[in-house]
């Protein structure tokens, strides 16, 4: 009985040791951005943009390029870790290039985008998009990227392992610059180390024969908090937003809010499913006047993961509206649509808005 205990005793040692090697090196590991950061951007393009002059801009949280209409995830109730082999991954990416070329936008704001990372089959997605888009538009395009999931994950089983991820913009015209500003991380200590470090990224783009500048936000805001994080970090975009509308710019936020807005009618989105992943709500009084939350609610931007959306019944299928925009009085809208892409390559379907910066 003695041996035993003993050989029980080294065991539970032994895995506590490791318990604490694993915090202490995901600790020492952590990403720990700054809380502006100057992001690089990528390429050259001498086209400038003019007020009057038609844009377009397209958002689209792509899900990694592993979470097409096949897909279930653990986190919103489903059981898949794993959710796309490799020639799958490469599928859903084909499938999203496509559908960009297709709209052909001045600005492209991406979500989830993998640069490095295990679930996505260390496929660099942002290298790939550029140079789909390039080689099949003509269109050349600068590029910023700022990561707000960089780290290794060591949970459930099979792990998500190493993540390195994050926001992605594209522009057909020059920018000035761009930088990447921290949001509040509503997750402490350790749970913190293997979470997402969420951000703005924000790119400066100058207007001819103007002093303004159009003033591009790609923003994915909290999806698993208790709600405390979402608020925080709503909170901290609206006040960026009005410092830029106080200096005159142009302002466009864009991306997936995991929120919905409560000006924006989601009657046909209504929750289903009382036990899975439940969207925030955003109060759009709480934005400065000068500022319009934009919707288009005529399909739905997003799609359950608690199940695959193949071959399931979509009169009973969970959807949300949380994708959109967050535009200046100076900004008019021409048009503003959902693109109904029936979830074939990601859980989210991309929105487009034709836009003119008012002279």
């Amino acid at each position: 009985m003695r041996k035993l205990l003993r050989i029980l005793g080294i065991l539970i040692g032994f895995v506590l040791l490791v318990a604490v090697l694993g915090v202490g090196y995901l600790t020492i590991t952590e990403y720990r951005p700054k809380d502006v950061e100057e992001v690089k951007v990528e390429g050259s393009v001498s086209r400038r943009v003019a007020a009057g002059e038609v844009l377009n801009v397209v958002t689209w949280n792509i899900g990694y390029g592993a979470l097409g209409d096949n897909a279930d995830f653990f986190m919103d109730g489903g059981t898949s870790v794993y959710t796309a082999d490799n020639e799958r991954v490469q599928q859903n990416l084909a499938v999203i290039t496509a559908k960009l070329t297709e709209l052909n936008p001045d600005f492209i704001l991406l979500q989830e985008v993998d640069a490095d990372s295990s679930r996505s089959h260390d496929v660099d997605e942002r290298d790939l998009i550029q140079r789909a888009l390039a080689g099949n538009t003509g269109v050349q395009r600068v590029t910023a990227f700022a990561n707000n999931f960089k780290a290794f994950v060591p949970y459930p089983l099979p792990p998500i392992g190493k993540v390195d991820s994050g926001l992605y913009t594209l522009s057909a015209v020059e920018v000035a610059s761009a930088e990447r500003i921290s949001l509040p991380c509503p997750f402490s200590w350790p749970i913190r180390t293997v979470n997402l470090k969420r951000c703005l990224l924000v790119t400066r783009i100058p207007v001819q024969n103007s002093d303004r500048e159009l003033v591009l936000v790609n923003l994915h805001l909290e999806a698993y908090d208790d709600g405390e994080g979402k608020v925080a970090q709503t909170r901290q975009l609206a006040e960026f937003l009005q410092n830029e509308v106080d200096k005159g710019n142009y302002v466009i936020a864009g991306g997936d809010f995991n929120q919905v807005f409560s000006n924006i009618d989601t009657s046909a989105y209504l929750l289903v499913e009382k036990d899975g992943w439940q969207p925030g709500s955003i109060d759009a009084d709480q934005f400065d006047a000068r500022l319009a939350l934009r919707m288009d609610n005529s399909a739905p931007t997003c799609r359950s993961l608690k199940q695959a959306f193949a071959g399931a019944s979509r009169e009973t299928f969970q959807f949300y509206m949380i994708d959109g925009f967050i535009i200046s009085e100076n900004v008019r809208v021409q048009l503003l649509q959902t693109i109904e892409t029936n979830f074939v390559a990601s859980d989210h379907n991309p929105v487009r808005m034709q836009f003119v910066l008012i002279p």
